[in-house]
């Protein structure tokens, strides 16, 4: 049983530690990437769609991403969710495609940047905690319910320990390796 436990922890953290990296992919370094926007939400006829579902992107060159919106439409809603992100370009619009040049990054902004991948760094260890925390409780219940023996919630928590530490030191890896990819000018 606290096997099982462990294991669905485990499977939780797994599932954070991938969205701490995507979360991370999305604040830019020195080159357009068209994963910057992966996570921007357009109000698509009033339901919040991600905008890789709405548009096609290309990278012309290295501070340029042309948006193609599949529905022209949609061309409005777009160019205000990019306005309204937290990347910090400008877009502008022709009427048929959206043209997003990244401004070159200032120590200012790349500063900026690092308080943004820290908080998310934060807010993945808070996820890791949680995922901990409801793991501990579980395995207490069994101990006090005496499905399991004390011995064996002991080192259950251990292993739980164990788990959390090796997710939280991925995080201040990924964390550190994106901070140096910020600041490297």
């Amino acid at each position: 049983m606290i096997e099982e436990t462990l294991q669905d922890a485990n499977e939780k953290m797994d599932r954070s530690l991938e969205a701490a990296r995507e979360d991370f992919a999305t604040i830019r370094t020195g080159r357009a990437n068209p994963g910057l926007y992966s996570k921007v939400l357009v109000d698509y006829y009033g339901a919040a769609t991600p905008l890789q579902q709405l548009a096609s992107f290309g990278v012309p060159d290295a501070r340029t991403i042309l948006i193609t919106p599949f529905d022209a439409t949609a061309l409005r809603a777009i160019e205000k969710a990019l306005s309204d992100s937290e990347i910090g370009a400008n877009p502008s619009n022709d009427g048929k495609v959206i043209r997003v040049t990244l401004p070159e990054l200032t120590e200012e902004r790349r500063k900026e940047y690092v308080k943004i991948v820290k908080g998310k760094g934060e807010d993945a260890k808070v996820a890791m905690r949680n995922h901990r925390r409801k793991a501990k409780e579980s395995m207490d219940k069994m101990v006090k319910d005496g499905d399991v023996g004390e011995d064996d919630g002991v080192r259950g928590e251990k292993d739980l320990d164990a788990l959390t530490k090796k997710a939280t030191d991925a995080i201040d890896e990924m964390l550190k390796r994106k901070e140096a990819e910020l600041l490297d000018v």
